[in-house]
């Protein structure tokens, strides 16, 4: 083809990226790995293997070890080994580790966004701009985190021994968003990535170890669903941080209740995309192939179901059929393409399934007319439009590149259809008028709500869904949070001990009303938090006549400060005057007297 036909057709050619790097070092393990257990590659005690395939190809790529549960009790031994040390380490140690982590992914970017693209199928502009970078942004993020744990978190202590079990959608950024805070709060971890896609795990435990981390403060144990059941139920592993189908999710609940460990679990999501008549409709359109088409759809907050008000949907569906005819699909190692593949076969039988029976429960189906690669797990972008609220489509998790539509017509009748599932994980609201989206985000039932954007994530922010989306956040203060718990013993501060008021006699008065305050600070050990004056008031009263000594009552007040990080006025003081226990009429106290030095009348 000539140049001058390039102009006119103006066609993509194709950008492959080398792979020579991964492929030497799949080559240098002769394409077969083991656990990575104790800071070296270890065989597995079984001796069996699994076989994963390329998605792009449907050859087989490596061989990987099937964890059975001795290798599960060796990795869990070797992290509880070198807990102690590294928790003792301080927050600084563990930094410069995390530190260290974050530069070996950036040093070794290309190899681990190559890696990604061929084990999981994606398009490598998405493991190269988004995998790589934001996985290095975590363990930077955390490690600033250690550095400040000893001040933020002082009464809280790591949890000991985690395990982690992380899905096949996204291997790299996974194995970051939870080893990151784990590491950083003291924690060891076993980790057990999906079977379909562990090599960028075993990758990062190889270098990791290259790169100083301490033996047996990451290991790695690979293998199918029957690996993590194992990791889940044995019992020297303190908490469990798993990310996957809610029906696992379900399971491993389950199986954890009444034994005493933490549980976070990040779930699936039928995440709605709202679209007001009053949005940008370009930009929406543009957000909805973000939002669904991004990772072929294999997200856990994919905007999957989205709801169009009546005034805009015939437009908006002709300018979004429209976009779909210019997205390309096409092998993960070319950089001009838009999707990649499926991770696996499974997958792929499953997404046709469920379209399938979506046309015949009376959606209209539309998909892209180019052409795809012969050979893999390859699904067009589909839409699937005047979708049922209540059918299979609507309410069961794809996770495939399809997307449902339906309309709507007043907002409230959008918060009731975008409500209308089991799960809470993300929204997105487009609207120009921010009083509308405003008002509209704190009615959906979601973990994330997104205002005209989707699919934004960073390290500083916790993610997490409720309902069957599940429970727990990651990222953030509140992700570290997760991997804490209180020191033993650590309560409530006791308040200052209360003496009772005394009523004794009081000396001969004058004739004049003698009125004075005495302070001083209680030195009992149990009121050093809240330091406590004792304000003594004398009174009397002028008797005319009469020949009896009046009464004089101690009034004790108890002064309670803010503690220091929380002074809203910083300097001011509450006082608590408590009555004295007498039936004697108390005489009137000043309120010269009775009043702090902050001018704060008594309670």
């Amino acid at each position: 083809m000539s140049v001058a036909n390039y102009f006119e057709t103006m066609e993509y050619g194709p950008a492959p990226e080398a792979d020579g790097e991964a492929r030497a070092w799949l080559a240098r393990h002769g394409a077969t790995f083991g656990h990575f257990i104790a800071g070296k590659f270890t065989a597995p005690h079984a001796g069996k293997h699994l076989t994963t395939i390329e998605p792009a190809t449907g050859k087989a790529l490596a061989r990987i070890a099937q964890g059975a549960a001795a290798d599960v009790e060796a990795a869990v031994n070797a992290a509880r080994t070198a807990q102690v040390a590294w928790a003792k380490l301080g927050g600084h140690g563990r930094a410069r580790h995390l530190y260290a982590l974050a530069r070996m992914l950036q040093r070794h970017a290309r190899l681990f966004a190559v890696l990604e693209a061929i084990d999981n199928g994606k398009p490598i502009r998405e493991t190269r701009d988004l995998d790589v970078p934001l996985a290095a942004r975590h363990f930077y993020y955390h490690a600033g985190w250690a550095q400040l744990q000893e001040r933020e978190f002082a009464d809280q202590v790591p949890i000991g021994v985690i395990g982690q079990i992380i899905p096949w959608n996204f291997p790299l950024l996974m194995l970051a968003w939870k080893i990151a805070p784990a590491l950083a709060a003291g924690n060891t971890v076993v980790l057990k990535p999906a079977e379909f896609t562990s090599l960028t795990a075993l990758l990062f435990a190889e270098l990791s170890a290259e790169a100083g981390l301490p033996p047996g403060v990451l290991n790695v144990v690979t293998g199918d669903g029957a690996t993590g059941a194992l990791l889940v139920e044995n019992p020297g592993v303190d908490k469990i941080a798993f990310t996957g189908s809610t029906e696992v999710g379900r399971l491993i609940r389950q199986t954890t209740a009444g034994t005493g460990k933490s549980l976070t679990l990040e779930l699936g999501g039928k995440s709605p995309f709202i679209v007001f008549d009053d949005a940008d409709i370009d930009g929406a359109v543009e957000g909805v192939v973000d939002a669904i088409w991004f990772n072929q759809g294999q997200v856990c907050c994919a905007g999957s179901r989205l709801l169009l008000q009546e005034g805009i949907a015939e437009t908006f569906r002709r300018r979004l059929i429209r976009r779909m005819s210019t997205l390309r699909v096409g092998m993960p190692l070319d950089k001009a393409i838009d999707m990649g593949a499926v991770v696996a076969p499974v997958q792929l039988e499953r997404i046709k399934t469920l379209v399938e029976t979506g046309v015949k429960e009376g959606a209209e189906k539309y998909q892209t007319p180019g052409a795809m690669p012969a050979e893999g797990c390859f699904y067009p972008p589909t839409l699937l439009w005047n979708v049922h609220p209540s059918s299979t489509v609507a309410t069961e998790e794809i996770f495939g590149p399809v997307l449902v539509a339906m309309t709507f017509r007043t907002p409230d009748e959008a918060v009731m259809l975008a409500n209308n599932t089991r799960y809470g994980l993300a929204a997105s609201v487009w609207s120009e008028t921010i009083g509308l989206a405003l008002d509209i985000a704190p009615k959906l039932l979601a973990g994330v709500v997104w205002v005209n954007a989707t699919n934004l994530f960073d390290a500083s922010v916790g993610f997490g869904g409720y309902r069957e989306s599940g429970f727990g956040r990651e990222g953030g203060r509140e992700g570290m949070v997760e991997y804490l718990k209180p020191k033993a013993g650590v309560g409530a501060r006791r308040g200052p001990r209360l003496r009772r008021c005394r009523l004794r006699p009081a000396p001969a008065q004058d004739s004049t009303c003698r009125r004075s305050i005495e302070q001083q600070n209680c030195s009992s050990a149990a009121s050093r938090s809240a330091p406590t004056a004792i304000i003594r008031a004398r009174c009397c009263r002028r008797r005319a006549g009469a020949s009896a000594k009046p009464a004089r009552a101690i009034a004790r007040t108890s002064v309670m400060r803010w503690p220091r990080r929380a002074q809203p006025n910083r300097g001011r003081e509450r006082r608590r005057i408590i009555a004295p226990r007498f039936s004697t009429t108390l005489p009137k106290i000043s309120p010269r007297a009775a009043t702090s030095s902050s001018g704060a009348s008594p309670t």
